[in-house]
């Protein structure tokens, strides 16, 4: 196998872990977060309001925007990583 080959396969591996992990965070955020444990979080309140409905409108907003920079900064520094980057 040539080296682009395997730095290929090592990406797409790479690449597929990344998004498995990056998606179970998501699924815990949207759905534990905002259903699951809405009942605790509901004991603290942020600018008035109970934690559970802030993070079912707004926090898990917050996390999917910042899973999906740090989804681009990890594929950018992993191309590099392996050879792959565009120029």
């Amino acid at each position: 196998m040539s080296g682009k080959h395997i730095n290929a396969k090592q990406y797409w591996r790479a690449n597929l872990r990344l998004m498995a992990i990056l998606l179970a965070i998501w699924a815990l955020v949207s759905f534990g977060a905002g259903i699951v444990f809405a009942e605790a979080l509901n004991q603290f309140r942020i600018g008035g309001f109970k934690l559970g409905f802030y993070f079912a409108q707004q926090g898990s907003i917050y996390v999917f925007v910042l899973l999906t920079f740090y989804y681009a900064w990890r594929m950018n520094r992993l191309e590099r990583e392996l050879d792959l980057h565009e120029d």
